[in-house]
């Protein structure tokens, strides 16, 4: 039998540590892939928030301090500019004091063509109102802010915009833990707790306050 000489044996390297070294590539492949996915998860989760609320009331009803434009069209010497007593009434020409507190400008323009007609001051009176300046529809910030309390609203005002008329949370406020309460147009009071974080930094959508809000901000537990 033949004898092999020992130079003529080359040695074979890596053989034995090929397989691992593919194990853990395969390991490593798999960790990233599984970290990825958790990652776009929590985006996702963070986005899509859950907001126990009523959609915001379109209703802007007038309260005591809000400056009403009441025309009366053909009555050209009548003053236009009207504010809400702190009764809830107005008083215009012809028809006195007349309660609007609660009304929006519609039911205003209803009220004071029915009060008109009464009065047998016009047949067919054609009336104008609009909101000039609202100081009775406001939100109220309270707990971790910076400046708690009662803030005007102004018509799509949010969350985070709130937040900074308040000067913001404080050192010690738990941005995930913030309470909205609302009262819907049914009489119903509804609360949701939410995360004010993705929202601050531009992974979830602001949230949108109509007046009466109230917004309570916890304090962090440490």
């Amino acid at each position: 039998m033949a004898s092999i000489r020992r130079s003529a044996l080359v040695p074979v390297v890596g053989l034995s540590t090929a397989p691992k070294c593919v194990r853990w590539i395969r390991f490593f492949v798999c960790l990233l892939s599984l970290l990825s996915v958790l990652a776009s998860a929590c985006s996702s989760n963070a986005g899509t928030q859950r907001i126990n609320l009523p959609p915001p009331s379109e209703r802007s009803v007038v309260g005591p301090g809000d400056v009403l434009t009441i025309e009366i069209v053909g009555e050209k010497e009548l003053p236009r500019e009207y504010q809400v007593a702190s009764d809830g009434s107005v008083d215009v020409p012809y028809v006195h004091s007349v309660k609007v507190a609660g009304l929006d400008p519609h039911e205003i323009v209803a009220l004071l063509r029915k009060a008109l007609i009464e009065a047998k001051v016009l047949t067919d009176p054609s009336v104008i109102v609009s909101v000039k300046e609202y100081h009775s529809q406001r939100v109220t910030l309270l707990g971790q802010v910076a400046k708690p309390g009662s803030y005007p609203f102004t018509s799509g005002l949010t969350l985070i915009q709130a937040v900074s008329l308040a000067g913001g949370l404080t050192a010690i406020a738990d941005d995930d833990m913030v309470t909205i309460t609302r009262k819907a147009d049914n009489g119903k009071t509804y609360s949701t707790v939410l995360s004010a974080a993705p929202i601050m930094v531009g992974r979830a959508a602001d949230i949108p306050l109509q007046a009466g809000d109230q917004i309570y901000v916890r304090e962090r537990l440490f």
